[in-house]
């Protein structure tokens, strides 16, 4: 009698948002972005120790790098390239999506592509909008991204929040525009609402169980991969604490911030793990019933 043979495990996306600390959202009413070149910079030696994590687990990545970053600082846009991992656009100044318009947001997503591909020597095809910052109210900007050159945007968050967030847009890879996706972060559906799944602060606060548990719903319930990210200063315990923040952003930011390192080695053991574009592109993706086609239609 034959037996069966095992479905291989699918593949997952690893991303790493390359910005460091003082460079959140959440940090913006409290450090001036003029003053950013006297802050103490921290993301070589967190994205060093990215690489080496990863290298030893042998995962290749996508790293949604800053333009700021990576003018500054050329041998880290390089020594991602040299990991064969893949090199993606986080945009330059980490300006939300939604606080420019549509000539402001050109000028950003094409001033970072072509910084990253100068210094990396690969093309840059994929995009994360600072804080998920694509919704509703400015899908004018997958237009912008296509015809910039980007083939991906990762930019929506299907998930109610007070930063950010499009609830009702699909949970799954599928087309914007001709020759656009948008693969949201993963999220796990439960009753009629979307629950985090896929990093963040999330993952710092969440017992890692059911991190791990939500993953593994969304590869064998859904049958699709998952989008995880995290950014270089979740591995530093030891950056600098920003003085005066309010309890609630203290909280977001700091949360378990020591026990992340390891976290992140553990997941990467327990699933198979690979760049966006290697896992997303090329695909039939296919929007799922109407959500998709709400999420296509004009605010």
């Amino acid at each position: 009698m034959l037996m069966p043979t095992p479905t291989r495990p699918l593949r997952n996306a690893m991303s790493i948002d390359v910005e460091d600390y003082f460079q959140v959202s959440a940090f913006a009413p409290y450090i001036r972005r003029d003053d950013w070149n006297g802050l103490e910079c921290r993301v070589e030696r967190n994205i060093d120790r990215i690489l080496a994590l990863l290298a030893d687990r042998q995962v290749k990545a996508t790293f949604f790098t800053l333009g700021w970053i990576a003018e500054r600082y050329p041998q880290v846009v390089k020594a991602i390239v040299a990991g064969g991992h893949e090199l993606a656009s986080h945009g330059y100044g980490h300006e939300r999506a939604s606080d420019l318009n549509p000539a402001a947001f050109l000028d950003d997503i094409r001033r970072a592509k072509h910084l990253l591909e100068d210094l990396g020597g690969v093309p840059v095809v994929g995009y994360r909008a600072p804080s998920f910052s694509i919704g509703k109210a400015n899908l004018w900007a997958f237009d912008v991204l296509r015809d910039a050159g980007y083939h991906y945007s990762s930019s929506v968050y299907p998930i109610a929040h007070d930063h950010y967030g499009m609830p009702d847009s699909p949970r799954f890879a599928y087309p914007v525009r001709e020759g656009l996706l948008e693969i949201p972060v993963t999220t796990v559906r439960m009753g009629s609402r979307n629950l985090p799944s896929s990093g963040g602060g999330y993952f710092r606060l969440l017992p890692y169980a059911l991190s791990r548990w939500m993953i593994r719903r969304v590869n064998e319930v859904d049958g699709q991969s998952a989008v995880f990210y995290f950014h270089p200063w979740e591995i530093d315990a030891e950056q600098p604490r920003v003085a005066g923040i309010d309890a609630k952003t203290r909280f977001r930011h700091y949360v378990n911030i020591s026990r992340t390192h390891d976290r992140i080695a553990k997941l990467l053991e327990d699933f198979r793990w690979g760049r966006m574009d290697e896992i997303f592109l090329g695909r039939d993706v296919r929007p799922p019933a109407a959500t998709a086609a709400a999420a296509l239609s004009p605010a």
